[in-house]
């Protein structure tokens, strides 16, 4: 068995030390004192000179003065360069430590954000075809829609469109790929743009309207999916915003009205409601790349989950309101709203309170994650205008990963503030086995709709009920009637919840292409009722019910079809794709890392010396997986376990130690390091942060601490040691040590690291707590690593 090396161990030793040293050990040690006695006797030679000279002892004292001085100058420059590099290498932790003492606006933030110079070039090449496929699109799509959307509209014409020369910029773009699935891309695009845009139209010969310069801001996210083994490699693309875009607009023509005050807002929101009807969560435009791929299911995809949120409570929240006209400080009347997306709750008001208890339960469908933001603002409520107190946001992508938080967080914008939430994550699973309804109003499933067409509907509500009663029309009832087609729009019910959508004009076979969920507490009790309804008059124009409990008995609790209309035409029929969701809280599964087996060379030949057994590799603990705390994942390819030979003659109490220590059952312990390369510093950098569930040396846990050596370097004068943690078996260090070499090099080392006990002389206790080797060459020490280790088996000291 090849021989492990340890603490103080060179390749040869002296026999009989406990911390033999070899040749080359007391070689450098001669060399370090013969070195310290030269700077001895040239620092006092300067003083043996000024007495045989018989110079006055001023001379020395100023010697020694300037000396002391220029030796200050040195080590005040060292820590300033110093200071800079480790500013340089750490800028972000740096900075964001500087803005909690600083009143800074919320949107300075170190983003994981890249720049994107590269598509802002594509963007203004491409810009001129861009606005001849908008003028196209304008005068052959939008311009019949607006003269069909209403009787005033008819001769509406655009006659002048010119998107001007400002392409839109992208500043800066995220992009998505170790939270997602294989086969897609997600990309953020922030996107500004200040458009010299002149577009000019005719309402009537007499009304002229138009635009001149927009400003738009907002996140665009760009989806790729799927990702496919052929040309063009992406099956697909879809773009929506996640959020309701900013948009301001410099109308001209008689719509120049609208730019004063309380009117403009009227305009653009009515234009961010077009804009949110095509581009904003949950409507998306896809653009289909391959024909395999259908765009309903790219338009319309099942959300990523549920986000229940308890809001519990609140302390140290600003006191706003005042009596005796402003004299006396009172307290605040505190409320919260809560927003993901459009949808928004507001939570009761605590009366005179700094300290409210609300302990109220809200639910959002989350579409996507990470992105949709869960976004929080208190209020101080007043007769007149409701005060400020705070605001803070979470990604619900850091809800996903974790599934369940609970957590104090501090309200930004505002003196002093926390807010007490549990967030919990719900995955939609198809398995009615796993249907659980409660008693509290909870959510116990969610329904999706995906909302495509309507065919053959009637023209107005007399059409079918007349027929019903009387048969066929007479002669001159159908000469008198209305011959329009419907403008309509369909309305969706379960219970309390109700959403219609959007009215699609003049025709019987309209199209809507809109997706609805909702909330279900009781499958086997409620019940989806539909009804499409004439705009003007709010006539019905034919119903359609659904027991949701019909869905369990269906594949994948699905239903995708046309379904027949009741109190309508005769055929007329509703085109929906119905889905049924349960609600699942899934845990954090732990994931429990064990030591890698020994090579199967390696223990052939250990079998060939009885001398030396091989070391009993550690378990997995399998009975308290659930009592002790998780072990973090760890890349187990890059550790290897350092085999140790055992020892040929021991004392009785050390063989009765060694015997406990290969019928142990389980982890001994593991030990979290963080590695990185200082490029301008030219050092490798080793930080100790702490170990968890060490194996004890005594009753009372064990004196720890951790030696390492960059290997092949195995002098004294390379080993790195931390200070000792007494009487614990979780030890935090937070040591940082540094290693002198360059980057090539440093990628072909291995790192040594050995976690001991500091036993005293007199005690009986192992020294040796476990032990773990990196390899160097599988870190990407340029951009870190904080990770945990798995310490293996060790073995005892060898004695002769």
């Amino acid at each position: 068995m090849s021989a492990v090396v340890t603490e103080g161990q060179a390749p040869s030793t002296s026999a009989g030390s406990p911390e033999g040293l070899s040749a080359t050990d007391v070689n450098q040690m001669i060399m370090e004192f013969l070195m310290f006695m030269m700077r001895a006797v040239v620092l006092c030679y300067p003083v043996y000179l000024t007495g045989s000279f018989g110079l006055s002892i001023s001379w020395i004292l100023l010697s020694m003065l300037m000396w002391t001085m220029w030796k200050n100058n040195r080590r005040w420059k060292d820590q300033r360069i110093d200071t800079a590099i480790d500013f340089l290498e750490n800028e972000k932790d740096v900075i964001n430590t500087e803005l909690k003492a600083m009143d800074m606006p919320a949107w300075i933030d170190f983003a994981d954000v890249e720049k994107a110079a590269w598509i802002n070039k594509i963007l203004q090449q491409a810009w001129p075809f861009f606005g001849m496929y908008m003028e196209k699109l304008l005068i052959e799509n939008i311009q019949p829609a607006v003269r069909t959307s209403s009787t005033h509209l008819k001769t509406f014409t655009f006659t002048k469109v010119h998107m001007g020369q400002k392409a839109p910029t992208v500043t800066g773009v995220r992009v998505y790929t170790h939270e997602l699935e294989t086969r897609e891309v997600i990309l953020d695009l922030n996107i500004v743009y200040d458009a010299d845009v002149d577009i000019d139209a005719d309402v009537k010969p007499a009304i002229k309207v138009g635009v001149k310069g927009l400003q738009l801001q907002g996140m665009l996210r760009v989806i790729l999916e799927p990702l496919i083994g052929q040309a063009p490699l992406v099956g697909g693309v879809t773009m929506f915003f996640i959020r309701r875009p900013v948009l301001q607009i410099n109308w001209t023509g008689m719509t120049n009205l609208l730019d004063g005050p309380g009117l403009s807002h009227m305009s653009e929101s009515a234009i961010l409601d077009i804009i949110a009807s095509l581009m904003v969560l949950p409507n998306r435009m896809c653009i289909p790349l391959i024909d395999q791929v259908k765009v309903d299911q790219m338009k319309f995809p099942l959300p990523r989950g549920v986000v229940r949120v308890h809001v519990l409570e609140a302390q140290n929240l600003v006191a706003k309101d005042t009596h005796m006209m402003g004299l006396v400080k009172g307290k605040s009347d505190p409320y919260t709203i809560l927003r993901v997306g459009n949808k928004q709750f507001k939570t009761k008001t605590i009366k005179e309170n700094l300290k409210p208890h609300w302990n109220e339960v809200y639910e959002f469908v989350i579409h996507e994650a990470p992105g949709q933001e869960l976004e929080v603002e208190l209020y101080d409520e007043d007769t007149d205008a409701d005060d400020f107190l705070g605001r803070f946001s979470l990604d619900c992508g850091d809800v996903r990963k974790d599934r369940e938080i609970d957590k104090w967080y501090d309200l930004q914008d505002i003196e002093s503030g926390q807010i007490h939430l549990k967030l919990q994550w719900f995955s939609l699973l198809s398995n009615p086995d796993l249907l659980k309804e409660t008693r509290d109003g909870l959510a116990c499933a969610m329904l999706a709709v995906y909302l495509d067409s309507a065919s053959n509907l009637p023209k107005d509500q007399h059409e079918f009920t007349h027929n019903e009663k009387h048969g066929k029309q007479p002669k001159v009832a159908r000469l008198t009637r209305r011959t329009n087609d419907p403008n309509s729009y369909v309305e969706f019910s379960i219970d309390q919840q109700s959403q219609k959508s959007k009215t699609v004009f003049a025709t019987k076979d309209p199209t809507y292409d809109e997706c609805f969920t909702f909330f279900v507490h009781s499958v086997n009790n409620q019940v989806l009722n539909l009804e499409v309804k004439e705009h003007e008059k709010k006539s019905s124009l034919g119903k359609f019910t659904l027991p949701l409990v019909r869905l369990l008995n269906v594949s994948d609790m699905t239903m995708d079809q046309r379904f027949q209309l009741e109190r309508s035409g005769a055929n007329s029929q509703i085109k929906m794709k119905i889905v049924l969701r349960i609600l699942t809280l899934e845990k954090r599964e732990p994931q429990v890392v064990t030591p890698p087996a020994q090579d199967k060379a390696k223990a052939s030949s250990t079998q060939t010396r009885p001398e030396a057994p091989t070391p009993v590799p550690a378990q997995p603990v399998q009975s308290n997986l659930q009592e002790k705390v998780p072990v973090s994942s760890v890349p187990l390819s890059r550790t290897q376990t350092v085999p140790a030979p055992m020892p040929s003659t021991v004392s009785s109490s050390n063989e009765l130690q060694a015997e406990a220590i290969l019928n142990h059952q389980g982890s001994f312990g593991q030990i979290q390091l963080t590695l990185r390369y200082a490029t301008l510093r030219k050092r490798l950098i080793v930080k100790v942060n702490c170990c968890k569930d060490l194996f004890s040396c005594s009753e009372n846990g064990s004196d720890t601490y951790v030696r390492m050596y960059l290997l092949p370097d195995l002098t004294w004068k390379h080993r790195k040691r931390t200070p000792v943690k007494k009487k614990t078996v979780n030890p935090v260090f937070n040591e940082q040590f540094e290693f002198s070499v360059s980057p090539e090099e440093a990628r072909t080392r291995k790192l040594d690291v050995a976690v001991k006990n500091n036993k005293m002389l007199h005690k009986r206790e192992r020294k040796e707590i476990g032990m773990v080797l990196i390899d160097m060459s599988e870190i990407d020490l340029i951009k870190g690593s904080t990770e945990w280790y798995e310490l293996s088996l060790p073995g005892l000291k060898k004695t002769n």
